[in-house]
């Protein structure tokens, strides 16, 4: 542990960010998971619903910086692949 005042406050905030990532990180994951399981299920109005959500997830992701530009939009390309795929038959 460190002993200047400053360390300490930083390593509390440090923790404190790493918590609030990885909450955000695992409910962004979840939605997706959600997008994807009713997908396999063909409930399109559901999936669509979701497919709102997780995009808007992905978008908020990069706005805080948890996940790079390119990296948002090519999960929300694969999302809206299986939507549009789902959407046709």
């Amino acid at each position: 542990m460190a002993n200047i005042k400053s360390a300490k406050k930083r390593v509390i905030v440090n923790e404190q960010a790493r918590a609030k990532n990885n909450a955000f990180k695992s409910d962004l994951k979840s939605a997706m998971k959600g997008f994807y399981k009713r997908a396999d299920e063909n409930k399109v109005e559901e999936a669509k619903d979701l497919f709102v959500k997780a995009t808007s997830k992905l978008d908020k992701a990069v706005g805080k910086g948890l996940l790079h530009r390119n990296a948002a939009d090519r999960r929300k390309a694969r999302l809206q692949k299986r939507l549009d795929e789902l959407t046709a038959s």
